[in-house]
């Protein structure tokens, strides 16, 4: 069996960017950084342009050809005044250039191959002092760059490439994995993967970590790290639990047996109809899916409000006492779906009802004589010391209870809400896998789980 150490050094080797590409990157960030400057210049603005990110800090991954330049302006500006000129800006860098929005807008493009983004933000003093969450970004940059030597370079690359081999690599909301700027640091930190994955396989969360010692307070989340350019954020709010937990699984799965597979995970083949019919005849259970079309808002608010929503929609099920096996919300940029598992879909015309204990004088009597001249309750009759009625059930049937109006009494997304208000489609058992055509690969996580 290989060693961990000759596993990481031949990781290390496919993912680290040989001198050819390192030189085309190097050549191009300083074209553009060159004609972000003249931008400046013309507008009569005395700011200044820095490359951040990995790219920046060398700590990228062979084949990730990002280039992200900030063009940094003087706090007098207001916040119109730099997304005006911002855009105006990146337009000029990348003129083929179109525009995004992260907290606000910024020019994105392509440039001899790399992909480029030209993000606006505030020269401050210190990351305390941002204006807008990006001003912050710099400061990363530059504590990164003053701990790093070539051995910490390679360790990070082999850790972001573990990250994306387990499928939690990544800060969007979609995600919820290990940010660049996070892995780094845990690297930074334990002086090297090979400690790190040793010491995550023995983290019992919730888990602080505080590398500059600010001594912050402890946040409410499974990994704390204290961000070391400012004391009152956590690089890891965005991390799940679900995703610090499959670090741990892989880590210690990759100490146990050392393989390069690990980190080149495949996405498993995509499920047809046929095969989903077959995995839902084996598990006897029934599916439904809630289909509707994908709400026109960015994935970092698509994301929460679909989890929002599936929870929602769990919970009113459960409330009425149908039996929900696991669930999940899939999208793509034309259709979203929760899809719900259900062990049980009907239940009786009654359901029991407890009173509090005929000892409870005012409590006993008042519920007594609520039901007492009911003619559609059983009882009250007493069961043991309690007084207890057997009285209609709201809702008997799953299929109609996710078929009528009262799903939008559970909890929604806001922008799900409208879309589920303007049409959806409820796809009931076999009928599940007519998704199969649009979600193959979504349904095979979903029926063919690992950690």
């Amino acid at each position: 069996m290989p060693t961990l150490e000759r596993v990481l050094a031949t990781v290390a080797e496919r993912v680290t960017p040989d001198s050819d590409e390192r030189e085309r990157l190097a050549a191009a960030a300083a074209t553009l950084t060159d004609r972000a400057e003249a931008a400046l210049a013309d507008h009569d603005i005395d700011g200044d342009v820095l490359q951040v990110g990995s790219t920046a800090r060398g700590t990228w991954l062979a084949g990730d050809r990002d280039i992200d330049l900030f063009v940094r302006f003087p706090t007098d500006y207001d916040r119109a005044e730099l997304e005006r000129l911002g855009l105006a800006i990146g337009h000029e860098v990348l003129p083929e250039g179109h525009e995004e929005y992260a907290e606000h807008p910024y020019v994105t493009g392509s440039y001899e191959g790399f992909a480029v983004d030209l993000v606006p933000c505030y020269a401050v003093d210190s990351a305390t002092g941002i204006r807008s969450a990006v001003d912050r970004t710099p400061f990363h940059t530059r504590y990164i760059d003053a701990r790093l030597d070539d051995d910490l370079a390679r360790d990070i690359r082999v850790f972001k490439r573990f990250l994306k081999g387990i499928d939690a690599y990544g800060s969007d909301l979609r995600t919820e994995g290990f940010s660049g700027y996070l892995a780094e640091l845990l690297v930074v930190e334990y002086g090297g993967i090979a400690p790190l994955l040793r010491a995550a396989a023995d983290w019992h969360p919730p888990i602080t970590l505080d590398p500059e010692e600010h001594g912050t307070e402890s946040f409410d989340d499974p990994l704390t790290v204290i961000d070391p350019t400012d004391p009152e954020r956590n690089v890891a709010a965005v991390l799940s639990a679900t995703n610090l937990a499959r670090l741990q699984h892989y880590a210690r799965d990759l100490l146990a047996d050392p393989r390069e597979t690990l980190f080149f995970g495949s996405k498993p083949a995509g499920l047809d109809r046929e095969a989903v019919r077959a995995h839902l005849a084996d598990r006897e259970t029934t599916a439904a899916a809630i289909s509707f079309e994908t709400p026109d808002i960015v994935e970092d608010q698509l994301y929460p409000q679909l989890r929002k929503s599936l929870a929602g929609v769990v919970d009113g099920l459960e409330r009425h006492e149908f039996g929900v096996i696991r669930s999940t919300a899939i999208a793509d940029a034309d259709r979203s779906v929760l899809l719900v598992e259900l062990a049980d879909t009907t239940r009786p015309a009654i359901e029991r009802h407890e009173g509090p204990p005929v000892a409870v004088r005012d409590h006993a009597e008042g519920f007594f004589e609520s039901y007492v001249d009911d003619d559609t309750v059983y009882g009250p009759f007493l069961d043991g010391d309690r007084y207890v009625v057997e009285r209609p059930r709201e809702v008997t049937d799953a299929r109609d209870y996710l078929d009528s109006d009262a799903i939008f009494e559970v909890a929604l997304g806001a922008q799900v809400e409208t879309a589920l208000a303007d049409d959806y489609e409820l796809l009931w058992g076999e009928a599940v896998a007519t998704l199969a055509d649009e979600f193959g690969t979504e349904l095979a996580a979903y029926f063919e789980p690992h950690p």
